[in-house]
């Protein structure tokens, strides 16, 4: 199928079942909340070595947070809720409570609770208060600029890992306006994040390698370096750089509207901006239940 001159493969990408959450965290301003989100989400782009994947969702006024206060969303997944559970008092304990003037919060209403601010509050070292609203407990932690406010719990619910998209372009240059472009379109669709930095990555992975005891390696099928030497090479003379989007999401239908969007920038951009091919990852369906189809995906009227 072509649109708008570019390419898109009868593929799909293959996406698999995450455990995730959603915090709210905030603050005096926006830009200390977004300093502690920052921190709290790094160093999370793979579970592959991160244990988590997170990500800030988007930015929350102060009538959508629950103290009334400047806010940031981020959204964190994992592949089980007991390493969910231990990534979230990790980040929120060294990465929120140690932020000035943050609190933080469960951003969804429903799922199997894991402790927020259950473990945390020990380092009020008896100082700490509990107080309950609504039938929600929150902890009161003293600290050296007031207090660290935390809910005593956050739900988990089944979560949708490793959407993704792959971008073929000419030169480096239009690879990256083209991936930044699919970037900014899916950041508006809520409930998604894309874990890698500025949202992109370029060693994108296939499962196990020829070394026992790497689990990932190198795509070669993608690498333009290998286009003439690797057996599994799906690359022309002509394209010179892939890049990948991943897209975690809160529920299948949030990851397909991300994948459509990111497509859908593409497209309009065309051809001629130099992103000639979109494509995706799979394993042959063996990896994950989720299978996104790009040309489901696609543009309603492909065009030659």
């Amino acid at each position: 199928m072509r649109s708008n001159g570019v390419l898109i493969d009868d593929t799909f990408a293959e996406a698999f079942a995450m455990k995730a959450t959603r915090l709210v965290i905030t603050a005096h301003d926006l830009v200390w909340a977004r300093h502690a989100a920052v921190s709290a989400t790094g160093v999370a782009t793979s579970v592959i070595a991160c244990g988590c994947e997170a990500g800030i969702e988007r930015e929350l006024a102060r009538e959508e947070t629950p103290d009334g206060r400047p806010g940031i969303a981020i959204l964190l997944f994992a592949v089980s809720g007991k390493e969910l559970a231990k990534q979230v008092e990790r980040r929120v304990g060294q990465c929120v409570m140690t932020c000035p003037t943050t609190a933080v919060f469960a951003g969804l209403a429903e799922g199997e609770p894991i402790a927020l601010g259950r473990n945390l509050r020990f380092f009020g070292d008896g100082w700490q208060m509990a107080k309950v609203i609504a039938g929600v407990r929150y902890w009161r932690v003293p600290v050296m600029d007031g207090e660290f406010v935390a809910q005593e719990s956050t739900p988990v619910t089944k979560g949708v890992g490793g959407g993704n998209l792959l971008f073929l372009a000419r030169a480096t240059e239009s690879a990256l306006d083209g991936a930044s472009a699919a970037v900014q379109a899916m950041r508006v669709v809520p409930g998604v994040i894309m874990p890698f930095p500025g949202g992109v990555v370029r060693s994108g992975s296939k499962v196990g390698s020829k070394y026992a005891a790497v689990v990932a390696s190198t795509n070669d099928a993608f690498c333009p370096s290998l286009a003439g030497l690797s057996p599994r090479s799906e690359l022309d003379a002509q394209t010179r750089c892939v890049l990948e989007i991943v897209i975690d999401g809160l529920t299948e239908a949030a990851v397909a509207a991300a994948m459509r969007a990111g497509i859908a920038a593409v497209v309009e951009r065309g051809a001629e901006a130099g992103v000639t091919r979109i494509s995706a990852g799979n394993y042959g369906g063996k990896l994950g239940p989720f299978h996104f189809r790009l040309h489901e995906l696609a543009p309603a009227r492909p065009t030659a």
